[in-house]
């Protein structure tokens, strides 16, 4: 009985654990090709599954040029007037009127407003009535110092009345001379009443109005003059770059004929899309800011235009200088390591790529100078290269395969020079074929259905399935 029931339980046993190994041995082998499909398809280029290639990485290429290379100092600057001034009378006295318009454009001695004139005047006439009183006691006196100094040739008269009558005559004449003073100050106030542009520029909004009492020590005045043409952007230059500024000023200094593109500064717009002066490098300040470790410069730009605004915030960009036949590659060919910057080389003929060190130098936003490690016209990679290695294979954009056009989403075309279709037939034989097909086909359907209650439209290969 126990080994009859051994021997019926013993097979059983066997069953299941072989049904249990089967299973596991399908399970691993449908991974082991779901893996390998997967892996196969995603190496595999367009149209070219599983076929020759599949591991190499599609990329994409550029050649080394040469060209030269501006070196650009980038800064945003502030956009200062020429000069400023504050337009006030040099006398008191009421406004009587104003003579320009607020934002006019103006020149240096154009009237601006007057002031009441009448006490002027009268000071002026004042001054004239003191000086001429004392110009006559002055020719009394000295009448009567020439007839004591006949009467003292003639022993008639004291030395001392003579010495007094010549001290009084050098005593009008210093009053006369004060006289004359006075008449000429009062002749400047009678001229200062016409309140005169001292420089030319822009006239801001006046702060005064006609029958205010105005006067020199007024602190807003009576309006404010900026200067616009030309006109200064003021800017900062780091501490590291103040070394290429200066050697760049005695290098224009020296060659101010040979070379007239360097020292050009262009001033942007806030989004740096529009340019709105150019102008020429100005001056460079004496001394450093010790809280940012920057040195105020200065440019000046003619603003015909005026375009720029005083206390405008702009962008600048300086060309120092010009490197002249330098070797350039596209900023996405450079690669960065912890051993140093590199490049992938290019072989288009065994389709291979090779690391190479290189030492970058100057760059912009699109291009980057290549000092040492590479020759003009050899052939850089710029896109894919985060997948490749030095000596490995790579497919260029000249070997996709022909079916790759089709699986990358482009139509096939179809059409032949005439517009014909592969068949020989053109768009118009097409349309009438489709047209005669459509027309049989609802006759079709109308004959079937004559014995129903009504037509009904042809079934859609859809619906049929």
């Amino acid at each position: 009985m126990l080994q009859s029931g051994l021997s019926d339980r013993y097979p059983r046993v066997r069953k299941i654990l072989l049904n249990r190994w089967l299973w596991l041995v399908l399970i691993v082998i449908l991974f082991g090709l779901g893996w390998y499909f997967f892996h196969n398809k995603s190496a595999a280029g367009p149209g070219d599954f599983g076929g020759r290639g599949r591991n190499n990485t599609s990329v994409g290429f550029a050649a080394a040029e040469t060209a030269d290379i501006p070196i650009v100092l980038n800064a945003l600057g502030t956009v200062t007037a020429t000069a400023t001034a504050i337009v006030r009378p040099q006398v008191s006295g009421v406004l009587q009127q104003i003579l320009f318009q607020e934002g006019q454009i103006i020149k240096a001695g154009q009237v601006l407003a007057t002031i009441d004139p009448r006490p002027f005047e009268l000071a002026l006439m004042q001054a004239a009535g003191q000086r001429q009183r004392d110009e006559a006691q002055l020719d009394n006196a000295r009448i009567i110092l020439a007839r004591n100094q006949i009467l003292q040739s003639q022993a008639s008269i004291a030395q001392q009345d003579v010495e007094a009558q010549a001290a009084l005559v050098k005593q009008l004449e210093g009053t006369v001379m004060s006289d004359r003073a006075e008449e000429g100050t009062a002749k400047l106030n009678l001229r200062y009443r016409k309140v005169v542009a001292p420089i030319s520029g822009r006239v801001g909004l006046r702060t005064a109005d006609i029958g205010n009492l105005v006067g020199s020590g007024d602190t807003e005045g009576i309006a404010v003059i900026t200067q616009i043409a030309p006109i200064d952007v003021e800017f900062a230059v780091p501490q590291n770059r103040v070394a290429d500024v200066q050697a760049s000023l005695h290098n224009h200094d020296a060659h101010a004929d040979a070379k007239p593109e360097s020292q050009q500064v262009v001033v942007f717009d806030r989004n740096r899309t529009d340019v709105l002066a150019k102008g020429e490098f100005l001056a460079l300040d004496n001394q450093m800011d010790i809280q940012t470790g920057t040195v105020k410069a200065k440019a000046r730009f003619a603003n015909e235009k005026q375009q720029l605004f005083p206390n405008e915030f702009v962008n600048i960009k300086v060309t120092l200088r010009q490197i002249r036949g330098a070797i350039v590659i596209p900023v996405s060919a450079l690669r960065h390591s912890n051993k140093g910057d590199f490049v992938y080389v290019l072989d288009e003929k065994s389709a291979t790529v090779s690391q190479r060190p290189v030492t970058p130098g100057q760059a912009d936003v699109e291009k980057v100078q290549i000092i040492e490690g590479l020759h003009a016209g050899e052939k850089v990679i710029t896109e894919g290269a985060d997948r490749l290695k030095d000596g490995g294979k790579v497919n260029l954009p000249s070997h996709v395969p022909a079916g790759a056009g089709a699986t990358s989403g482009q139509k096939p075309d179809w059409k032949n020079k005439d517009g014909a279709n592969k068949d020989g037939i053109k768009p118009e034989g097409l349309k009438k074929e489709w047209r005669k097909k459509a027309e049989g086909g609802e006759g079709a359907t109308s004959g079937e259905s004559s014995s129903g209650s009504g037509a009904h439209k042809p079934k859609r290969p859809s619906d049929e399935s």
